[in-house]
């Protein structure tokens, strides 16, 4: 016996389609996978979709709930949290974009760890950055730390950050020369 009234609606079932792996890849289903490359050795939790044109690097471990939108591009050994959001358009005619025209892309490096929760604009994301649960990237980040807020901000250098701590030996060294 049928419960429903009125029209049905259009059903799509989740899928993996037209998908290019390497090797070892891992995927906790149900995922929507569809036209996108999968790295080497990489993991996909339940309940993930990617989309369209999308690489995900080797290595790169995506959690549960994350949705990953057209032009997206994830570098190596990466993190991705459960429930990151990626946006490609930014509504900046006041609606959705009529067309793929109005999308931007993102470029996210190797090594980049996103915290849960956490919404990337269509940004580029360097090496060596940690991205803290709930934040909201809204601009380019250029300089590997760890970032946080809405919108985010960087809070500091990775431990062990090379760069960091030549730029402070330099300040320590400029403060010990006579005037």
């Amino acid at each position: 016996m049928s419960h429903h009234t009125g029209h049905l609606p259009q059903c799509h079932a989740v899928s993996i389609r037209d998908v290019q792996f390497g090797e070892n890849v891992t995927l906790m289903e149900p995922v929507n996978l569809y036209e996108c490359l999968i790295g080497d050795s990489a993991f996909i939790g339940p309940f993930v979709e990617i989309q369209r044109g999308v690489v995900i690097g080797k290595r790169t471990r995506i959690q549960s709930h994350s949705f990953i939108c057209e032009l997206v591009t994830i570098g190596d050994d990466c993190f991705i949290g459960h429930g990151v959001m990626f946006i490609n358009d930014l509504f900046s005619e006041g609606h959705p974009a009529v067309d793929r025209s109005g999308w931007r892309s993102t470029q996210i490096g190797n090594r980049v760890s996103i915290g849960s929760n956490a919404t990337i604009l269509p940004v580029n994301i360097c090496d060596d950055v940690v991205i803290g649960a709930g934040a909201v990237v809204t601009k380019d980040i250029c300089t590997s730390g760890i970032y946080a807020g809405n919108p985010a901000r960087r809070l500091r250098s990775i431990a062990g950050d090379v760069t960091e701590e030549i730029s402070k030996t330099q300040t320590v060294q400029d403060r010990s020369r006579p005037q």
